[in-house]
């Protein structure tokens, strides 16, 4: 599971994926139709992982359920700079 946002922090995507660094990839080189195209929300903020896809989509559900003050709290508990954890994920593989 996972939230992207744009250079400036304004809107919000949850996901949900098998293979993350794939998935950002495709979200930054515009290879996915939709929202994150339309509004090049392609910076990686926020992510976990699941051991069975089902709870990671059950998480994704919780997450989109809650207000965007929320979610901003839990961003900014995870990564209070909101730094791009897009190229990080290649030290943790």
């Amino acid at each position: 599971m996972y939230i992207l946002t744009t250079a400036k922090n304004t809107a919000l995507y949850t996901g949900v994926t098998n293979d993350l660094v794939r998935r950002i990839h495709e979200h930054k080189n515009h290879m996915v139709e939709g929202f994150t195209k339309r509004y090049n929300v392609h910076k990686l903020v926020y992510y976990e992982v699941a051991g069975e896809i089902s709870a990671a989509i059950t998480r994704e559900k919780q997450i989109k359920s809650w207000v965007r003050q929320k979610k901003l709290k839990m961003i900014s508990t995870f990564n209070p700079e909101w730094r791009d954890l897009y190229d990080g994920l290649f030290s943790a593989e």
